[in-house]
């Protein structure tokens, strides 16, 4: 796994796995992981604006605090809105 490190705005090194990604409404969203063997997920990076203030709902909606992008959950129906 080829992982590119960065900071997140507290200080804390995480690793960005660029060769998978989630599809976004603005752009993918990557996994991040907590070590560079990526075997503690720490969360996703925005591509859209560059950024790792994003939550995930428990349908696997990923949202963007920071900018527009969002990925669909994994299950939808209309009972869900």
């Amino acid at each position: 796994m080829d992982l590119d490190a960065a900071t997140t705005e507290d200080g804390e090194t995480v690793y960005i796995d660029r060769n998978d990604a989630e599809r976004g409404s603005v752009g993918p969203f990557h996994p991040v992981y907590e070590d560079e063997a990526g075997t503690d997920r720490w969360g996703y990076y925005c591509s859209g604006c560059e950024g790792f203030d994003n939550a995930m709902d428990t349908m696997g909606r990923i949202v963007c605090n920071a900018c527009e992008n969002v990925r669909k959950p994994d299950e939808w129906d209309a009972a869900h809105e």
